[in-house]
C-alpha cells in the first residue's frame, strides 16, 4: 500500500490495521469472557476443592494482583515497549490460567488466580500503549469502541458457554481452555507497530506502595461480600489503604481535578463509580420491588451492556459528536440522568419501561464517555510516556470504583434487614449524583 493510500485509511478494520484492530478484540473479548466464566463456574469449584470460605478472595485476589501490576507496569512499557510487555504479560496470564484449572487444592488456585491477574494488568497496560503507537490519533476513537464491545459482548455469551463446557468436560476445562485462545488473539498482535522508549523515571518505594493500594482493594473487596466478622471495619481500612497507596502511585496532582491528565482521572472516576455502584442494586430493585425472576433482571443489566457498546461506537463514528470534550460531557450527563431515572423503579405507579430505558441512558452515556476518555489520556501523554499515562488512568479506575462500591455496601447494611429497596434506592440515586458531579471535571478537559 502506497503512502498516500495508508493515510487516507479512515477505518481501523483495513489495510495494515486490520489484523491488529481483529487481535485488540480478540484480546479484550478474552479477558471478559475468562471473568464472567470463572463467575459462572466458581461454586462447582468450592465444591470440588472444598473452598467455600475463600470463595471472596478468589474473586478479590487477581483484582489485587491487578493493581500491583499496573502500578509497576507503565514505566517498563514506556522502557521496553508493548511487545515484551505484552508477551511477559501472556506467560504470566496463561500461566496463572493453567495453575488454577489443574490446582487439586484452594491455596494452589488461589495462588493461580494472584498469577493470571498480575499477568492480565500488565496486558491491560500494553494494550492500551500498543494502541497508542499502532494507530494514528484519528483513529483511536474508533479503536477503543471496539475494545468496549470486547468488553461488553461477553456478557450475552460467557455465562452461558461457561456452564455448558462445564457440564461436559468440567470445571477445569473452562480454565484449561483460556491458553488456546490468548495466544492465538497475541499472534494477531504481534507484529503491530510499538517502538521502545528511553530511561524512565524510577520511583522508589512504589512496589510498596502498590502493595498498600493492592492490599486496600482486596480487603474492600472481601467486606464487600459482608462475610467476614466486622466488616464494615475492614472497608474502612481498605478505603484509607486505597487513599494512601494511591494518592503517591498516581501522578502527582492526579486527584485535583486540574485541566489534563486530572481532569481525565476525575471524569473517568465519576461516570466509571457511578456506574458500578448503580449497576450492583438493579437486580435487588427489580426483584424485590417489582417482582422480577433474577433471570429477567439479567436481561435489564444486558440492556445497559449493549448501549454501552453502541454509546462507544456511535461516539467514535458520528460527526457530529467529533469534539472528545463535549462527548465526555454529555456522556457524563447521560449516566447522571439516566440512573436517576431507573431510581423511580421504587416509585409505585410509574411503568417498568421507564427505569429499564433509564439503565440503557446510562449505558449509553458511560459508552460515549469512558471510550473517549481512554483517547484523551493517551493524548496527554509525552511520546513515550503512553505506559505511565495508562497506568494512572487503570490504575485510577481500579482504586475509585472498589472504593465506592465499598461504601455504598457498609451503608446498605445497615439498612439491609429493615428498609432494603429503601437503603438500595438512596444508593442508586448518590451513583446519580457521582455521575453528575463528573461533569465538573469533564468541564475542564479541553484545556
Amino acid at each position: 500500500m502506497t503512502a498516500y493510500a495508508e493515510a487516507t485509511v479512515d477505518s481501523p478494520w483495513r489495510g495494515r490495521h486490520g489484523r491488529t484492530t481483529v487481535g485488540v478484540f480478540a484480546l479484550a473479548f478474552l479477558f471478559a469472557f475468562e471473568a464472567l466464566a470463572v463467575a459462572t463456574v466458581m461454586p462447582d469449584v468450592a465444591a470440588a476443592l472444598d473452598g467455600l470460605r475463600w470463595y471472596a478472595v478468589a474473586f478479590a485476589a487477581p483484582l489485587a494482583a491487578s493493581v500491583v501490576a499496573v502500578a509497576v507496569a507503565g514505566a517498563q512499557v514506556d522502557r521496553l515497549g508493548p511487545g515484551p510487555a505484552m508477551r511477559r504479560g501472556l506467560v504470566l496470564f496463561c500461566g496463572g490460567v493453567v495453575l488454577a484449572g489443574l490446582a487439586p487444592t484452594m491455596p494452589l488456585f488461589l495462588l493461580g488466580r494472584l498469577v493470571h491477574g498480575f499477568g492480565g494488568g500488565v496486558l491491560g497496560v500494553a494494550l492500551y500503549v500498543l494502541i497508542a503507537q499502532a494507530y494514528p490519533e484519528r483513529l483511536r476513537p474508533q479503536v477503543f469502541a471496539v475494545l468496549t464491545m470486547g468488553w461488553v459482548l461477553p456478557a450475552l455469551v460467557g455465562p452461558v458457554i461457561a456452564a455448558h463446557v462445564a457440564d461436559a468436560f468440567g470445571w477445569r476445562w473452562v480454565f484449561l481452555g483460556v491458553p488456546v485462545f490468548a495466544v492465538a488473539a497475541w499472534l494477531l498482535v504481534a507484529d503491530a507497530p510499538s517502538r521502545a522508549g528511553g530511561a524512565t523515571e524510577r520511583r522508589p518505594g512504589r512496589m510498596r506502595l502498590s502493595f498498600l493500594a493492592a492490599g486496600g482493594v482486596l480487603l474492600v473487596s472481601v467486606a464487600g461480600q459482608r462475610a467476614v466478622p466486622a466488616w464494615p471495619l475492614v472497608a474502612i481500612v481498605g478505603v484509607v489503604a486505597i487513599g494512601l497507596g494511591g494518592a503517591r502511585l498516581l501522578p502527582p496532582g492526579a486527584w485535583s481535578l486540574r485541566p489534563g491528565l486530572p481532569a481525565v482521572l476525575g471524569a473517568r472516576a465519576g461516570v466509571g463509580t457511578a456506574f458500578a455502584a448503580a449497576e450492583i442494586y438493579i437486580p435487588l430493585l427489580l426483584t424485590l420491588d417489582r417482582g422480577l425472576t433474577l433471570t429477567e433482571a439479567g436481561w435489564v443489566l444486558t440492556v445497559g451492556a449493549l448501549t454501552w457498546s453502541s454509546g462507544a461506537v456511535l461516539s467514535a463514528r458520528w460527526r457530529r459528536l467529533a469534539d472528545p470534550p463535549g462527548r465526555v460531557r454529555l456522556g457524563a450527563a447521560l449516566v447522571a440522568v439516566g440512573i436517576g431515572t431507573f431510581a423511580t423503579v421504587a416509585v409505585p405507579g410509574v411503568p417498568l419501561a421507564v427505569p429499564i430505558v433509564g439503565w440503557g441512558m446510562a449505558g449509553f452515556g458511560i459508552g460515549m464517555a469512558f471510550s473517549t476518555l481512554s483517547v484523551l489520556a493517551l493524548a496527554t501523554a509525552a511520546p513515550g510516556e503512553e505506559g505511565r499515562a495508562s497506568s494512572a488512568l487503570q490504575l485510577n479506575d481500579y482504586l475509585t470504583n472498589s472504593a465506592g462500591v465499598a461504601l455504598g455496601s457498609v451503608v446498605f447494611a445497615g439498612f439491609a434487614d429493615t428498609a432494603p429497596v429503601a437503603a438500595a434506592t438512596g444508593l442508586v440515586v448518590a451513583a446519580a449524583v457521582v455521575g453528575a458531579l463528573a461533569l465538573v471535571p469533564a468541564s475542564r478537559l479541553r484545556a
